[in-house]
């Protein structure tokens, strides 16, 4: 048996005595609970004894029914620290810091682009996706199909990746970059206008 099985079976089997104590602390029946949930006397009695594993549907209703969260009647481990300790990495000489922990899915980074001399014009790539970028410092230029505009510390771009796109750095300084990337489907809720 595997360490996530065994834990997986611990909670379960600590559920059956979380319920028997809830429902004693409520001064509840068996009878009064199967009114009020629609679950058998004998399924809430197998359940506070442990002789019946808890499905999804049957821990809802008895949470509907006792008005506490799920995570109560499961006895959910606290959440750990929400702090991230994202580890930088750099690629193409520029820095890139995750803001975001899981894979897939929507993705936050931090980037930081240094000042570079480059080819004209910039080669334009497209993959799968969609893409979301917030300036903090420096100037952002933007390539985007035909546009061609430069992003100043608190304007925003938003853009499919299908249409053909580079970006980099316009000033001299460094340029700081929040952006978000997101699987194709994903939308996300700021719009901005190319700056004029």
């Amino acid at each position: 048996m595997s360490e996530d099985d065994q834990d997986l079976g611990e909670v379960l089997h600590a559920v059956g005595p979380r319920l028997r104590a809830l429902r004693k602390q409520r001064n509840a029946t068996l009878t009064g609970l199967a009114e009020t949930t629609g679950i058998s006397v004998s399924t809430l009695s197998r359940l506070e004894a442990g002789q019946r594993k808890p499905t999804l549907e049957l821990l809802l209703a008895l949470a509907r029914a006792y008005q506490v969260p799920l995570d109560e009647l499961v006895g959910a481990p606290p959440t750990g620290d929400p702090r991230l300790h994202p580890k930088p990495f750099v690629r193409h000489g520029r820095t890139y810091l995750p803001l975001t922990r899981r894979p897939g899915g929507l993705r936050a980074y931090k980037m930081i682009l240094p000042p570079e001399r480059l080819p004209e014009p910039p080669d334009q790539r497209v993959h799968e996706g969609y893409e979301w970028m917030y300036v903090l410092s420096g100037q952002l230029r933007l390539m985007l199909g035909e546009h061609d505009v430069v992003l100043r510390p608190g304007e925003v771009a938003e853009f499919d990746t299908h249409v053909p796109h580079w970006f980099g750095n316009a000033g001299a300084e460094p340029c700081e970059v929040l952006a978000l990337f997101g699987p194709q489907g994903e939308r996300f809720h700021v719009r901005a206008r190319p700056a004029s």
